[in-house]
């Protein structure tokens, strides 16, 4: 027959290993989640930065003339030249 004492520590030493257990699945869960917060976001990042660069193929004119006045590299004598060779 075991001592209550020693029943007493094998029980304790359960419980504390059982709470052990679930504090560190709780920490791997957590850095795990963070991990793929961390991806998703990194391809959201990809997935806009992708559609801005097809935005700008998209609205680039083929010409090499900027028709857009709001673009900072719109250049109005070339726009004016441009506009006056298609009229010819």
């Amino acid at each position: 027959m075991v001592s209550p004492a020693v029943n007493v520590l094998r029980y304790t030493a359960l419980v504390v290993g059982i709470l052990y257990g679930f504090q560190h699945q709780r920490t791997l869960y957590k850095k795990q989640q963070k991990h793929k917060d961390s991806e998703e976001y990194a391809h959201k990042e990809a997935l806009i930065r992708k559609a801005k660069e097809e935005y700008k193929k998209k609205t680039s004119p083929s010409s090499g003339v900027i028709t857009d006045p709001e673009d900072s590299r719109f250049d109005l004598e070339k726009f004016l030249q441009h506009v006056a060779e298609q009229k010819h």
